[in-house]
């Protein structure tokens, strides 16, 4: 008889998120983790970076308090971040979370082990000196940051996200390097807060190069330049050098060769998986070239029977909502059920820059390269009433749809459309034809008129709609 019905290796979000399902199904649960409950995303990524965001956005809207008619005794520019204070509130907000996760694993009657998890050649697995039993086994150990040649990482000069998410001192000066999600997010923080911000991509498209519209993506790369960001695409960088002031980062790109100097240097190029040491080549479990966890698309099992593979060690996008999506999918194939399989073409996705980008399904340009027949819809949010009252008016709904038929795709960029994408996630999920959204009654003012207007003008009538 096995300990465990399902042991899971990995304390993030996909594993926890599969402990907690599947013993909200009935069934005992191990997790085992050697790193902090929670993963990168709670204690490291998503939600300290995040936080760190909520702060830059505080500090913008009270030295922007005069735009609203309040008067400070002193000029609003005065307001400063005290960043250890930051990082206090920072850290509380992830030790909260991390305890309530805690106690709902406890309540949930999840045996929480500390320590490596590792296969054995028989699938099951081994922590330390003690064997875990089980009907199966999910992988779900996450990912760390990707390095550069020649930027080694010491976590003062060099540093990931890792080590900005969670520090309680500020750069003056810091030069990123790539314009992923990641580099955008910090490039955001660190411009509203007044660091001196530098941020250098290798492909020409220098913020967002893979993801959203590109229409969508020029309004932030924008929105980052108009506050000070130096925004460098298609640049090769050299090995920093030492100087007496802190850090010099010589850079050519296709206007030819510069240099910056800085005080930090932030290498923010993506995450590989965590796969090593996990004995996957004695228990069967194959993997590619890039240390990916090679998994059936809709069951999650991998090449050795019982074993399954969540979230970033397999190849699919790195994204925390879709390590719980793949989570629920694992424990369901386990129980017999039919999976829930995932539709990667049409995950949600959100950038939380300021202003906020947030899509999901195809861009103007992959509907294009598909050669489909196919309409485009914007809305701007200067149009929009809630917009001018929250004084944020850059940016747009972008609707791809096809020629009388369901929508594609919907990228946004502009205030809280994080916020909005549900919605939209729904409607081109659910193959909506945009007339039908559009027929939806949505509130008044509301930044999500900006959604009604743009589906309803499908139509060939519309309210506000002006093309």
């Amino acid at each position: 008889m096995s300990d465990f019905d399902i042991v899971v290796i990995g304390g993030g979000p996909g594993g926890y998120g599969a402990a907690l399902y599947a013993a909200s199904a009935g069934l005992k649960v191990a997790l085992v983790s050697d790193n902090d409950l929670g993963g990168t995303c709670l204690n490291r990524g998503c939600i300290p970076a995040k936080s760190l965001l909520q702060t830059a956005e505080v500090l913008r809207n009270a030295q922007h308090a005069g735009d609203f008619g309040i008067v400070p005794n002193a000029d609003p520019k005065g307001f400063k971040a005290d960043w250890k204070q930051v990082s206090r509130r920072t850290t509380g907000v992830v030790d909260k979370l991390v305890g309530g996760l805690g106690g709902l694993l406890k309540q949930r009657k999840v045996e929480v082990i500390n320590g490596h998890g590792q296969l054995d050649a028989n699938g099951q697995v081994k922590v330390g000196k003690r064997s875990l039993s089980s009907r199966a086994v999910i992988i779900a150990t996450g990912s760390q940051p990707k390095s550069i040649p020649g930027f080694a990482v010491d976590g003062k000069t060099i540093v990931t996200s890792d080590h900005t998410s969670r520090g309680d001192t500020l750069p003056k000066r810091i030069a990123i390097i790539g314009g992923g999600v990641i580099g955008v997010e910090f490039a955001s923080v660190y411009a509203d807060v007044g660091v001196e911000t530098t941020l250098l991509e290798a492909l020409p498209t220098a913020v967002l190069p893979v993801g959203p519209d590109e229409e969508i993506a020029k309004v932030l790369a924008k929105a980052l330049a108009k506050r000070g960001v130096k925004v460098l695409g298609g640049a090769r960088v050299s090995a920093p050098k030492k100087t007496a002031k802190g850090l010099q980062l010589d850079y050519e790109t296709a206007a030819g060769k510069g240099s910056v100097e800085v005080d930090q240097v932030l290498v923010a190029i993506g995450r590989a998986p965590v796969t090593e040491g996990l004995g996957l080549q004695a228990a069967g479990v194959q993997v590619d070239e890039r240390g990916f966890i090679k998994v059936d698309a809709t069951t999650l099992a991998t090449t050795c029977k019982g074993v399954y593979a969540i979230g970033d060690v397999i190849k699919t996008p790195g994204l925390a909502h879709v390590a719980y999506a793949e989570a629920v999918a694992a424990v369901q194939s386990i129980l017999g059920e039919r999976p829930t399989a995932v539709d990667y073409g049409r995950v949600p996705f959100v950038v939380y820059t300021h202003p906020e980008v947030a899509w999901v399904g195809m861009s103007e340009a992959e509907a294009k390269a598909a050669k489909l027949d196919f309409e485009v819809r914007k809305f701007r949010f200067a149009g929009n009433g809630r917009a001018m009252i929250l004084g944020e008016t850059d940016g747009m709904v972008k609707v791809i749809a096809a020629k009388n038929g369901p929508l594609l795709g919907v990228h946004m960029v502009g205030p809280w459309v994080s916020e909005l994408l549900a919605e939209n996630y729904l409607a081109v999920n659910w193959q909506a034809l945009p007339g039908e959204v559009g027929a939806f009654i949505h509130p008044h003012p509301s930044l999500s008129e900006a959604v009604g207007e743009v589906m309803l003008s499908f139509t060939g009538r519309s309210l506000h709609y002006h093309g």
